[in-house]
């Protein structure tokens, strides 16, 4: 007994070979999750297993080959003792080689198991060790052992003549042999290229360690109740408090999760069976048990347990794995129930796993045919009916039909049926194209740049890269969560906004020190950004409101007008349309800050760009075809997208922007009340220089003099800048005299700087990304370190001009919690985003605001 003591003292105290008590030497960092989850069981006295714990230290020189001591790892369990090896990495998500069971059976073992159970049970034992030492440890053909069962004295010797005949030696003997050669396998799995390239996969590091853990077997065989089952307090589907889990007779391990119908019922149940009505005092137990984890550990945990002649064994306990909307309302009720408290709460939820709640997500558990990927632009499924233009989603939009609209890009022109469709999938552009950017703010599941996938327009065709062709009206269906296009109709988890979502939310509000606004560019996004508690609307896009087909047309014959008198009649008749949007805009928000960008977009995207629509234009405004080719090809430019649009269409033509900021101040008088006052904020786009903005501000006051004139009301407004060229953050300075505030439009700006085109990134950027040149696409990651020094640099020569300057954030990254973060840093007042992606920044907000104070 004296030397079994020294041995086990000398077990507890090393660093490397550590027997678990309540004060071992061990942590997550050095022995893995699961060692330290069986450290805190055994500190709340729980029935685990003798255990002794390896350090990655110790793993990492098994598999070089440095052996432990076998016999002093071997000391703190009885002689004759079986045992199992399981992996114990950093987190349970990165997983880890198979857990290995019944170490130490051997021909001596058998018989004594023979006489104790009798002689089926202890060959299945030993069987169980055979095929899974044959198959892990010794590295023979699966297929060889495929035939071979586990069950029983024939499936025992065939197991063991099987592993005779492929190795020509004998089943190895010898538990220290054994136990060793099981170690030093699972070491190498560990080390091994394809282990590392999984889990790397998973978020892993590289260099991540791996734990292993040496437990005496509880067997789950004898003559009373016996079995092994697993056991939880809550529904992982849920979150709601439900017992679940699975229970087996005479099994060991995780038998019970493979046990099909002879799996029994853990309470009472009509249907069959319960592991209440076999052992009651164990079901107590377990239950106990768990909630006692539950208070203790703080977490909802799932409970691994064996019962052995009606004695519970307690073998692990793992947090519950759960989906995104499990884990909302468990950690919501844990916070209620004072267990963790609510700053706790808000950080264990991440804030991408809100898109899942947001969104209908496509069954993941269930094996689906994938077709094609692409980038994952705009979260959410999809189902329907492939179509290839716009009017054709309308049209089965108007026949009640799910449509998938298929383009090779989309353009404003297609908004309408981008509304239409329930899913876009486009064969071009990136995080930040037209697609993307659409679908992001009305919640349309979006992949882009399906490179892999041919588009053939003309024939209505698409065609994968197995050859196989889709045509219009087939089923496909678009995962714009994990940029994937599925073959037909699959199974979907539905979007679920209940009062645990709220709940943390509301949490979340009470922490952040930012603000979060919404880019909503119709009423309609406005009534979802409202919905998700934005404080405002940070970017409003009014180019949107004129590709309605009316109004489309009247734009078109301003674009025709030969001067400025026929130029400002037919804005005329578009003020009134303009104005009810701003209206119900304003109406809408309620008082909240609305900031309205004046149009930016080069007028070319107002026209058609085929022969046909020109054709159709003509007939439109009743002139000679000739004349609108002869336009069309006026405004044309090698490159649009840094030619006439923003501010120089504004300054170039002036008629735009007057009827539009009437059409603003006329909303705001229309809706304002002395409790509910207007002030819109009025953004002049792709601004360069100081002079444009003095240009822009003297028409805008000038038609603020009149409207006040005509109406004899009074009333505020804000003129700000939307810094999206290098230059305007570099004389930010200058621009900031005229202006109340600088809203950073990312989009643009990254576009700018690296001098790359934001549509065609993506047939590229991953290579990039993979080969290093950068670290992520910064389209959709904020390069903080390039375009990064732009905004730091445009916000403090801002400031320098007036400190009071208000300071914003509102391209596609606002959504993402590097950019808010980046933004908090740099001191901006707010950033502003997608609606759908407006619950995502609250909860990143409140994140960072809560790390700021804990330090």
């Amino acid at each position: 007994m004296l030397r079994a003591s020294l041995e086990d003292a000398a077990v507890q105290n090393n660093p490397h070979t550590t027997l678990i008590t309540a004060t071992a030497p061990v942590s997550p960092d050095t022995h893995g999750g699961r060692t330290k989850c069986l450290q805190r069981l055994v500190r709340l006295d729980l029935p685990v297993p003798r255990t002794v714990g390896l350090s990655f230290d110790a793993v990492h020189r098994i598999a070089r080959g440095e052996m432990p001591d076998m016999a002093l790892l071997l000391s703190p369990f009885e002689q004759g003792e079986l045992l199992c090896v399981r992996p114990s990495s950093g987190d349970p998500d990165w997983g880890g080689p198979s857990a290995i069971l019944n170490i130490g059976m051997n021909n001596a073992r058998f018989d004594d198991f023979a006489q104790r159970l009798g002689n089926e049970t202890a060959a299945s034992l030993y069987a169980r060790f055979v095929h899974s030492y044959s198959l892990r440890v010794a590295r023979l053909d699966p297929d060889v052992f495929d035939e071979i069962g586990v069950e029983g004295e024939a499936s025992l010797n065939a197991a063991l003549r099987a592993y005779e005949e492929e190795t020509d030696e004998p089943f190895p003997q010898d538990p220290a042999v054994q136990l060793a050669e099981v170690l030093r396998s699972m070491a190498r799995a560990w080390d091994g290229t394809s282990a590392r390239l999984l889990r790397q996969g998973k978020g892993a590091p590289a260099d991540a360690g791996l734990g292993l853990v040496v437990q005496s077997m509880a067997l789950g065989f004898g003559e009373g109740e016996c079995g092994s089952g697993v056991l939880q307090l809550i529904d992982r589907e849920t979150g709601l408090e439900q017992l679940t889990g699975r229970y087996l007779s005479q099994s060991q391990g995780r038998d019970a999760l493979e046990g099909g119908s002879k799996a029994l019922f853990l309470e009472r149940d009509a249907r069959g069976p319960s592991l209440e009505e076999l052992a009651p005092d164990a079901f107590r137990s377990l239950i106990e048990i768990a909630q006692l984890m539950r208070l203790k550990l703080r977490e909802e945990m799932q409970v691994e347990f064996v019962i052995e002649n009606g004695r519970v064994h307690i073998l692990d306990g793992v947090r519950v794995s759960r989906t995104s909307r499990a884990a909302v309302r468990s950690v919501v009720r844990l916070a209620e129930d004072k267990i963790i408290t609510r700053q706790e709460a808000l950080l264990r939820v991440p804030p991408s796993a809100l898109n899942e709640l947001l969104h209908r997500q496509v069954d993941r558990s269930v094996s689906n045919d994938l077709i094609g990927r692409g980038v994952a632009a705009s979260p959410g499924a999809a189902t329907g009916k492939v179509v290839f233009t716009a009017a054709d989603a309308q049209a089965a939009a108007a026949r009640g039909e799910s449509c998938v609209l298929v383009r090779r890009e989309t353009s404003p022109e297609d908004i309408r049926g981008m509304h239409a469709a329930k899913a876009v999938l486009t064969e071009r552009g990136g995080m930040t194209s037209h697609a993307a950017v659409i679908g992001r703010g009305i919640g349309l599941p979006c992949v882009v740049g399906a490179t892999e996938m041919r588009f053939q327009m003309r024939k209505k065709l698409l065609t994968v890269s197995d050859g196989r062709t889709f045509k219009e009206g087939d089923v496909i269906t678009v995962d714009g969560t994990h940029g994937e296009v599925l073959s037909g109709s699959v199974p979907m988890l539905e979007a679920t906004l209940d009062d645990a979502f709220q709940t943390l939310l509301s949490w979340a509000d009470d922490e952040r020190d930012i603000g979060i606004r919404a880019n909503a560019d119709t009423p309609a996004d406005a009534q979802t950004a409202k919905m998700f508690l934005a404080q405002g609307i940070g970017l409003c896009r009014t180019e949107h409101m004129f590709f309605e087909d009316d109004r489309l047309t009247v734009m078109r014959e301003m674009i025709f007008a030969e001067s400025s008198e026929d130029r400002s009649a037919a804005l005329k008749r578009l003020l009134p349309v303009q104005r009810a949007d701003f209206t119900e805009l304003f109406r809408t928000m309620a008082g909240l800050p609305v900031c309205l960008r004046l149009l930016d977009p080069p007028l070319h995207e107002f026209l058609p760009s085929d022969h046909a629509g020109h054709r159709a234009l003509a007939e439109a405004l009743d002139i000679p075809l000739s004349d609108v080719t002869r336009r069309v090809e006026a405004l044309s430019e090698y490159n649009p997208m840094l030619g006439m649009r923003g501010v120089r269409l504004g300054i170039k033509v002036p008629e735009i922007y007057d009827m539009q900021v009437r059409a603003i101040f006329e909303a705001a008088i229309s809706v304002t009340t002395p409790e509910m006052p207007i002030v819109p904020e009025i953004m002049i786009p792709l601004v360069s220089a100081k002079r444009e903005v003095e240009l822009v501000k003297m028409r805008v006051d000038i038609v603020a003099a009149a409207v006040r004139a005509e109406t004899g009301v009074d009333f505020d407004y804000k003129l700000g800048v939307m810094v999206e060229t290098p230059r305007a953050a570099l004389r930010a300075e200058d621009i900031a005299e005229s202006t109340s505030f600088l809203s950073f439009g990312t989009n643009d700006l990254t576009q700018m700087t690296y001098g790359l085109s934001r549509d065609d990134a993506g047939r590229f950027m991953s290579e990039y990304v993979a080969q290093g040149v950068f670290a992520e696409d910064p389209f959709h990651t904020l390069d903080v370190d390039g375009v990064g020094e732009l905004l730091i640099l445009g916000a403090k020569r801002g400031r320098m001009a007036r400190p009071g300057l208000t300071l914003s954030m509102c391209g596609e990254h606002g959504g993402n919690p590097e950019s808010i973060a980046f933004c908090r840093a740099a001191g901006f007042d707010y950033v502003s985003c997608s609606p759908f992606r407006v619950p995502v920044a609250r909860l990143a907000a409140a994140q960072l605001a809560i790390l700021d104070k804990l330090g």
